[in-house]
């Protein structure tokens, strides 16, 4: 008897055998024969959200959480441009994402149909691979190559498209077997290599980041740091993979280094980069480290081998996967002399002099909410944030002491906080969730909190309301002082849009109302916001709005006109 399946349900079940047991998706007729193959299989759950961009973002810090392939599927057209938010946090920060988004029948094709996109053009500048499935038969060829392709090597998002009436007819094929993606291992040659690197070595400087990290290797860092008295950096939004509190953390490097911290990347004589691409941010606008030959001796580990040599020549090249090469190294002869045991107690007493905070504008300040904040979370809690000026707060004064806690796009995404509180609450529902988010990033995405309520989602945002887009203000007062334009937010009452949702929702103004507001959230189950009103003078940790405005104009009189 043949074993005819609608494509749907092939591709439901190609899921299941992938590992998947979340789908988070917008409903959409171009897909419906898909959702219809989801409806018997109760191992997978379809996590219903308000905007593909959110859902996106979803899978995405589902990916980061688990360690698996995040999915989402968004229907075609508005669905998919609105999904592509998701998408390039997911290419930058390289995590595993499948995109599956439902296309025009194949009757229908190039005639510009309603909604349809050619989805590998818009798509192929974000993605590892685009592809579109135009036979039901090859459903799970396409599934198992996009499982494959997502976590190998460096991992990265794959886009699927899938035509209306292929995933409505119906074929007798059989199922794919669950993917094993390639995971590039240390050679011994590469470990012997580095450890007479680290052995020459005085002033190194360690710098961890990137994706395919876990637990065990986030201890195996540990470890090696600890026998090798290593300083350890953490690239931008990478700052959970070494506890905060270990003597050798010399704190991150991204938006707002301390300035300290970026002399001593200048003044090592060894410089090994694990996992992270040493993008932009991370290397202060390509400042950091010279290109392409760095000053000092250069190790470069990373999982994607086109990385290597791609920005910077390094004497040490080794194509490995960050947990493949920290369990390698975890057990080397430890090393290392008195010079650089001071030079890691130099490095690690600047980073926590710099985080002492600054005491900013307002009867509430935000370093007293995160400090508040960090002091009342468990050592497991999940911290998720969006971009904004808000962010550096929490870079600079929350204190990540377990792997996997800390969840922020590396890509800069604003709206990216609720989408990934939301998941990360459903992934880990007995788990303390906080999401910081500025007004702007907010509404972004907020209308996820519906998604919180409908699923009973545990966690607490906080919304720090300083009635502006914060980040580009502050561009605004450096390079054209007091000529205010487009910046200006009218926001709503955040508190009572929380309860609209169902959850509890309190507006504080002082340090005293946040203390309150805080114990109350975290002991309420469900969902919380606490609106935070700020001072509009309080722009960042480190300067007020009069302080940007003042030096904006000092360089304008100091230029030549």
């Amino acid at each position: 008897m043949r074993n005819l399946r609608h494509g749907g349900r092939i591709l439901a079940d190609q899921l299941a055998i992938q590992g998947c047991d979340r789908v988070f998706l917008v409903p959409g007729e171009s897909f419906l024969a898909a959702i219809d193959g989801l409806h018997d299989l109760p191992g997978i759950e379809a996590v219903v959200c308000r905007q593909e961009g959110g859902a996106a973002m979803m899978a995405e810090a589902y990916g980061k959480l688990t360690g698996r392939t995040g999915v989402c599927m968004v229907t075609r057209g508005p669905g998919a441009t609105n999904a592509a938010a998701g998408v390039h946090v997911a290419f930058q920060d390289s995590t595993p994402l499948v995109l599956v988004v439902g296309q025009v029948g194949r009757g229908m094709l190039d005639r510009e149909a309603f909604q349809e996109m050619d989805y590998r053009r818009m798509y192929g500048e974000m993605a590892k691979w685009v592809a579109q499935v135009d036979q039901t038969e090859r459903i799970p060829e396409y599934v198992s190559r996009a499982f494959h392709t997502a976590a190998s090597g460096r991992p990265g998002p794959v886009v699927l498209a899938l035509p209306e009436d292929v995933l409505s007819a119906r074929a007798d094929v059989p199922d794919a077997r669950p993917a094993v993606p390639g995971v590039p291992k240390a050679a011994a040659s590469d470990v012997e290599a580095f450890g007479k690197l680290l052995a020459e070595s005085e002033r190194p400087m360690l710098i961890v980041g990137g994706g395919g990290w876990s637990a065990d290797a986030a201890r195996d860092l540990a470890r090696f740091s600890t026998a090798h008295h290593m300083p350890v950096s953490a690239s931008f939004r990478c700052q959970d993979y070494i506890d905060n509190r270990h003597p050798n953390y010399c704190g991150h490097a991204g938006i707002g280094i301390n300035p300290r911290t970026a002399k001593r990347f200048r003044e090592c004589d060894l410089l090994i980069a694990l996992g992270t691409r040493l993008g932009e941010i991370t290397t202060s606008g390509y400042s950091l480290v010279d290109i392409p030959n760095p000053a000092s001796r250069f190790v470069h580990v990373h999982p994607g081998a086109e990385e290597l040599g791609r920005v910077y020549r390094p004497d040490l090249a080794v194509n490995a996967a960050a947990a493949s090469f920290t369990a390698a190294i975890a057990d080397l002869e430890p090393a290392g002399g008195d010079a650089r045991r001071t030079w890691t107690r130099e490095c690690a007493a600047e980073y926590r002099a710099s985080t002492e905070p600054r005491s900013t504008p307002g009867r509430v300040r935000l370093e007293h909410a995160v400090a508040r904040t960090r002091e009342r979370l468990d050592e497991d809690a999940i911290v998720c944030n969006g971009a904004g000026n808000y962010a550096a707060w929490v870079n600079r004064y929350f204190e990540y002491r377990a792997y996997r806690t800390q969840l922020a796009p590396t890509s800069g995404s604003m709206g990216y906080g609720v989408p990934a509180a939301v998941a990360a609450a459903l992934v880990h529902p007995g788990r303390q969730v906080v999401c910081f988010a500025g007004d702007g990033c907010f509404l972004m995405t907020g209308q996820e909190l519906a998604t919180a309520s409908q699923y009973g989602a545990d966690l607490t945002v906080i919304v720090a309301n300083n009635g502006m887009y914060g980040t580009i203000r502050m561009h605004q007062e450096r390079h054209y002082p007091e000529r205010v334009y487009g910046t200006g937010l009218a926001n709503p009452d955040f508190a009572m849009l929380a309860r609209s949702f169902g959850g509890q929702g309190v507006r504080v103004e002082t340090d005293e109302e946040f203390d309150a507001a805080l114990d109350e959230a975290l002991a309420h189950r469900g969902l919380s916001l606490i609106e935070v009103v700020m001072d509009p003078q309080a722009l960042s940790p480190g300067a007020t709005l009069d302080e940007v405005r003042a030096a904006g104009l000092a360089r304008q009189t100091e230029t030549p006109a």
